[in-house]
Order: C-alpha cells, then structure tokens, then sequence
C-alpha cells in the first residue's frame, strides 16, 4: 500500500549542496521505500520509532537514541523516523532563548565533553558544551563534525528546530559522549548555521546531573 498520492519532500532537500551529494544512496533508496510502505506501516508502527532498510522495519521501539543507534549498527543506512510523526524536527530549545555569556547576574551552565565516533575510542575533546535539558537530541557545529571526521555518508539526513515551528536540514551522526569515565549513545546532530555545542536528553537522560547553581558548577553522578 502506497503513500496515498501524498507529496513526500525528502529530508535531503534544503541541506548544503556539498552534503546532499555525500549521502549514502543506500538511505535515499531506505527513505524512498519507506514512503511507498507508510500507510501500511501506521497499523503497526504508529508512534514508534523505527529503522528501515531493505524494504522491512529492522529495529523498532520508544527510545530514539536505542533505535537510532541499533539501526545504524545494521550498517544498511536505513531510514530512521516516528512513524507518524516524520516531518516533527528534533527540538532544540536554546535556539529560541539567546544567552548572553558576558553578562555576570546569569551564569551559562557549561561542561567539557568528550564526543566519540566509536564506543570505547578516544574522540574529540570540546568545551564550553552546554547540558540543555530542554534539546531533544545533541548538537555541534559542522566545524566540530569535521574535527571529529564524521562523514555525512554515514549519518542520515534529519531535521531540527527550537520551540517554535520553523526547522532546518541536519545530518544526525551516530556518536557516544563521553562522561565521568563512560561512554553514553548519542544522536549527534550537525548544526550547519549555528555556533553552540549542546547535549540533550539523548545523553543527560542516562546520568544524574547536579546543577550547583550558588557555586556556578555542574556536577555528573554526583
């Protein structure tokens, strides 16, 4: 069963030209698929979060950094998404709250993170990342994912946007965090027009995390 004549817009579209063309053909093939079986799909998958590939669901579940992270394992590029739920972007809230960080009265929370390519290796030293409780998902710079030497055909293709209703084009990496001496499954997202360093909840929801606002530290399981 097909899409129902609906117009599907890929998530290629609107990302830099000189990132579109590095994606794998294996997920634009996963993302064509996927749309030609969506309705079929919405009896059994609504509201999941699933990994497509080779015309079948190959990982499905309510955690989007566990599914996103075993579907890419599969190494089949697939096509991951709620389904349902496909167009709605990753939320980063502090793009909708600027923050000044010379302003003394209103310290920014920040840590230093350790960002993986691979789960156990050494990665990418960062500072001035800031734990944002409010971002569905983790983000740098393209710069920092260049540093890090991620390679957009490896990522898939995504969105991502703060509270309000606008979105833009990601690339979303397969990466690990690394904090008080253990690696945690990230969905690493490229920020291609902004400058912050963010974890969201895909990693902060796995740790205790203590905001000692009075001594201006935060402190990881503590």
């Amino acid at each position: 069963m097909g899409n129902s004549g609906q117009s599907v817009r890929s998530l290629i579209e609107g990302l830099p030209p000189e990132i579109a063309k590095r994606v794998h053909p294996d997920w634009r093939k996963n993302e064509t698929e996927y749309w030609t079986q969506r309705n079929t799909l919405l009896g059994q998958y609504a509201d999941q979060w699933i990994g497509f590939a080779e015309g079948r669901v190959i990982v499905s579940g309510t955690s989007p950094v566990e599914v996103f992270h075993a579907a890419q394992a599969s190494g089949k590029h697939p096509f991951v998404t709620r389904v349902g739920h496909e167009n709605e972007p990753n939320r980063m809230r502090r793009t909708s709250f600027p923050y000044d960080p010379t302003y003394p009265n209103e310290p920014l929370p920040v840590m230093r993170v350790e960002f993986r390519r691979q789960f156990s290796r050494p990665g990418l030293v960062l500072e001035k990342v800031i734990p944002d409780t409010g971002a569905d998902a983790s983000a740098i710079p393209w710069s920092d994912c260049e540093r890090l030497a991620l390679d957009p055909g490896d990522g898939i293709p995504g969105l991502m946007g703060g509270v309000g209703e606008s979105s833009i084009p990601t690339i979303i990496f397969q990466a690990w965090v690394h904090l008080d001496g253990a690696d945690f499954p990230c969905r690493l997202q490229a920020d291609f027009t902004g400058h912050e360093r963010i974890v969201g909840r895909d990693v902060l929801n796995g740790l205790d995390i203590l905001f000692r606002g009075p001594a201006r530290e935060v402190v990881i399981n503590p």
